[in-house]
């Protein structure tokens, strides 16, 4: 059996450094670039020795980085040994995934659990080309630093490594990201491959029935809290939560969850067994606030790549947060503009999206209007 996941990346419209604090809003945009998990056996069939030892094999593939890495995992304590390079965030999903099958089949289906499990995991992961700044490769190649170029890269491009050394506060990461929630995307992906895998989620239909909605919601609730407890570990912090949650939810304007929720997912780093630490996620008071959201009709977000390889985001975060400390009397006013600012935004674009709704023909011909004239002119 091979199960392929995906999950899109995100743009936080409006929030930023503010949606980390509840109740601060953000809104957040899934983007239709999307990182891909593929989950397969390594073996057939099972060797009659793997019982005995309870460790089962992990192979993890990235082509994009022609790297291959592999892991030992322990199915008595759930515990990862890397044999070869590192990926963190893999790692940790592949822990709480497992940790939440465990938590969840019957016992009637551990014995199933355990035979798939010693037949390894084979894990591929791949992003689609606009996670990754292919700036050095266009212009290598003598062509302009146009969408064009970029679209005429083959999917899954081998990525650009950093090749500068990092600066003080501003690290940046080892390869040239374009700041679309990599991490997020890859670990949800792979998260939701592993758990349809091991038959803790069914992410294959989505139906019309009331009924069957209520249980894929679930379903996506259980990738959710997975996802993002996986993703808070791998970055040694609790932030805000919005990448994942766009990766599983779509776009939605987004309040945070208070950070206690996941003190039992730290209490795993300081031993507590795994199994528990994911019943209590799963039970966990999850107070995060999710809403739908999306642009107006006729109306298409643009990025643009500066092309200086991406920012380390907890470097960022960090720096905002000593500036705040700091000058907490500044920084409070500019936060409160800030927020009244974001949600202005909020609420003229789903002014638009009303008017779109009632008086179609008059609001297409006024976008088509403004699409042909200077922004200056809009009002004229």
């Amino acid at each position: 059996m091979k199960v392929v996941a995906s999950a899109p990346g995100k743009v936080l419209m409006t929030g930023g450094y503010l949606i980390l604090e509840r109740p601060n809003a953000g809104i957040v945009l899934s983007t239709n670039a999307r990182f891909y998990a593929i989950v397969k056996p390594i073996y057939e069939d099972v060797k009659p020795e793997s019982w005995a030892w309870a460790w089962t094999d992990v192979r993890l593939t990235s082509p994009q980085l022609s790297r291959e890495s592999t892991y030992k995992l322990s199915l008595k304590h759930l515990t990862i040994q890397c044999v070869s390079s590192r990926n963190p965030f893999v790692e940790n999903a592949i822990q709480y995934a497992v940790a939440a099958a465990r938590a969840t089949l019957d016992k009637n289906k551990k014995d199933a659990l355990d035979k798939l499990l010693l037949q390894g995991l084979d894990i591929t992961i791949l992003g689609c080309n606009d996670f990754y700044s292919y700036r050095n490769q266009i212009e290598a190649r003598g062509h302009p630093l146009a969408p064009e170029a970029l679209a005429a890269l083959p999917p899954f491009t081998s990525i650009t490594f950093n090749a500068e050394e990092s600066n003080g506060g501003h690290c940046r990461p080892e390869v040239a990201k374009t700041g679309l929630g990599s991490s997020a995307a890859m670990t949800t992906a792979v998260v939701a491959a592993l758990l349809h895998y091991l038959g803790v989620v069914n992410l294959s239909t989505f139906s019309e029935d009331p009924h069957q909605q209520n249980k894929d919601s679930m379903d996506l609730d259980v990738v959710h809290m997975i996802a993002q407890s996986a993703h808070c570990i791998a970055q040694g912090k609790v932030g805000s939560g919005f990448d994942v949650s766009s990766a599983v939810y779509g776009s939605q304007r987004y309040v945070r969850f208070s950070p206690e929720v996941l003190s039992a997912a730290q209490a795993a780093v300081k031993g507590m067994p795994l199994e528990e630490v994911i019943g209590n996620i799963l039970n966990g008071k999850w107070d995060h606030e999710r809403n739908k959201f999306s642009l107006p009709p006729l109306m298409t977000l643009l990025l643009g790549e500066p092309g200086t390889g991406g920012s380390s985001t907890p470097s960022m975060v960090g720096a905002v947060k000593k500036w705040q400390k700091a000058d907490p009397e500044k920084s409070q006013e500019t936060w409160r503009k800030l927020a009244e600012a974001n949600s202005e935004l909020e609420t003229q674009l789903n002014m638009l999206s009303k008017l779109a709704k009632e008086h179609w023909d008059a609001y297409k011909c006024v976008i088509d209007s403004c699409s042909r004239l200077k922004p200056e002119k809009w009002m004229e």
